[in-house]
């Protein structure tokens, strides 16, 4: 049976560095990928501008396109201020979009990212996702963004994935999602590049046997 999966990231490309290729792997097998960015992702920069904004949309839509998704949503949230944001109106606006999407999967932010905007989506979607009598939402997995995941202070919260999702069928497609926001990657080395986001891939897949594989932290599944 198909199934409606939402991907919620604070930051267009982190949807791309953390679960591109399960998200591909998803289109494949028919179910519906659903993309929500909760900020624009460039207005905390000194010299953002509203083509900035908008050339970071138009890199989102190319890789969604890429990878085939079939809805993606911007809010309005400001970047690298969610804290600043009751966490309830951040709760309200995910639970909006749950209620209308009725997704089974949902892929988000590992709460012990460095990054403020990244544990704040993390908890909102914690939040929405309440287990309720009858709630959609079955699975919830949490994923790694290089240049925040990594960054965090070393025993805090720290990443240790529990699921591998083998993406080496779909690692060219993540290559060109990732692609599509060359604006925000790095050269190595420095950690955000596309080379260094494949051998993330490629550690990840080889610790469990496979060519390529994203991990993830499974926070909940009901069965």
């Amino acid at each position: 049976m198909d199934k409606n999966v939402l991907v919620v990231a604070a930051h267009s490309d982190d949807e791309a560095l953390g679960c591109a290729g399960t998200m591909a792997k998803h289109v494949a097998a028919g179910d519906k990928v659903h993309v929500i960015f909760m900020t624009n992702g460039v207005d905390s920069r000194n010299t953002s501008s509203n083509s900035d904004i908008e050339n970071r949309q138009a890199a989102a839509r190319k890789s969604a396109d890429i990878l085939g998704v079939t809805s993606m949503e911007y809010f309005d949230f400001p970047d690298n201020k969610m804290d600043t944001v009751p966490l309830l109106d951040i709760v309200k606006s995910i639970e909006n979009a749950i209620n209308e999407l009725q997704p089974e999967i949902v892929y988000t932010h590992h709460i012990g990212d460095l990054n403020i905007d990244h544990q704040i989506t993390h908890k909102a979607v914690m939040t929405a996702c309440r287990p309720q009598p009858s709630f959609c939402v079955k699975e919830i997995y949490a994923f790694e963004v290089l240049s925040s995941t990594e960054w965090q202070t070393p025993g805090y919260l720290s990443f240790t994935p529990n699921v591998y999702i083998d993406i080496s069928s779909q690692i060219e497609i993540k290559r060109k999602a990732l692609g599509a926001y060359s604006e925000e990657m790095y050269q190595p080395p420095h950690s955000r590049s596309v080379d260094n986001s494949i051998r993330l891939n490629s550690l990840r897949g080889n610790s469990v046997g496979v060519d390529y594989a994203e991990g993830f932290i499974l926070v909940r599944m009901i069965k």
